[in-house]
């Protein structure tokens, strides 16, 4: 009980010192949208230690949360799960979360059941669900954690004292799961007025995520394509860049972004992403609705500025 409690308190302890940062962060983002590109640094990761209550450490640090948008997002998190390393099962009631792996191989627990996914894949955890994730292997994994809530800002974690290690593996997961694979993606000629053909997939749909969570989508963008210039009335979006370096246009505004960068599209803001590389802009979008399986998309000219 008092191992269980002490796991609680360190959870809670986390995300308030992450709420601050998170803060201080974002204001200074304010302003130009070169600002407001995030990006993955690994020498700014913080090491935490038994995070709910699993093993080993694992090197985080925040990219994004709840000041960045008008939709219920909680955070996003980048990192690295160190070998031997995970996040311990527990429950959240009242928000959804999602690990996301883009290398190596974790195991990833839903609902008690665990499988070993290979990167890059990801799992989504439900409202009312369970959830941990194990690196079993002796080489670090490239890790991302994506959290949207059912009541804005409102965290919550209830701790099962588990740390998944050496547990019975299916051999087929029996969860809900993505692959982003680029296999897997199909041509879209001039997605949204756009140059040349993009390659698109949606990795997982509204139906889904109980909250607001609306989607997750997998883009590839060829050297010297673009996905064009539209806005959002309904949703807001995260674009996270899976590879490559591109440009991203937002209101007029031009910014450069490579792999790792994370950048906030917030209600009516028109947006368009340039590949500026020879290799794709590989591109992964993760969309929360205001209200609940309404969504929407309006093509903008790019000559038009700001919608």
């Amino acid at each position: 009980m008092i191992a269980m409690k002490q796991c609680w308190v360190g959870a809670i302890l986390l995300c308030s010192l992450l709420a601050v940062r998170l803060e201080a962060q974002t204001s200074a983002r304010d302003g130009s949208l070169q600002n407001r590109v995030v990006h993955s640094d690994p020498s700014k990761y913080r090491s935490a230690s038994k995070v709910h209550g699993g093993a080993g450490t694992l090197s985080y640090t925040g990219l994004l949360g709840p000041q960045d948008f008008n939709v219920n997002l909680i955070f996003l998190h980048r990192g690295v799960l160190q070998p031997k390393s995970g996040i311990g099962h527990h429950f959240h009631n009242q928000m959804e979360e999602m690990f996301v792996i883009f290398d190596n191989k974790a195991q990833f627990t839903i609902d008690g059941r665990t499988s070993e996914l290979t990167g890059p894949a990801g799992a989504p955890c439900r409202l009312g669900s369970s959830h941990g994730i194990y690196n079993p292997t002796d080489t670090p994994t490239q890790w991302m954690n994506i959290a949207v809530g059912s009541v804005r800002g409102r965290y919550d974690a209830f701790d099962l004292g588990d740390d998944r290690v050496g547990v019975l593996l299916d051999a087929k997961p029996i969860f809900m799961n993505m692959k982003l694979d680029k296999s897997l993606l199909k041509p879209v000629a001039a997605m949204h007025g756009g140059k040349g053909t993009v390659r698109y997939r949606r990795a997982l749909g509204p139906e889904v995520f109980r909250s607001n969570w609306g989607y997750v989508d997998h883009v590839a963008i060829p050297s010297a394509g673009s996905l064009g210039y539209h806005r959002h009335d309904l949703q807001e979006e995260i674009y996270y860049v899976i590879a490559g370096k591109g440009r991203v246009v937002l209101n007029g505004e031009t910014a450069e972004i490579a792999a790792g960068d994370a950048v906030p599209v917030r209600l009516r803001e028109a947006h368009a992403f340039e590949n500026v590389a020879p290799e794709d802009l590989e591109l992964m979008v993760i969309g929360i609705a205001l209200e609940k399986g309404k969504f929407d998309a309006t093509d903008v000219s790019l000559g038009a500025g700001k919608p």
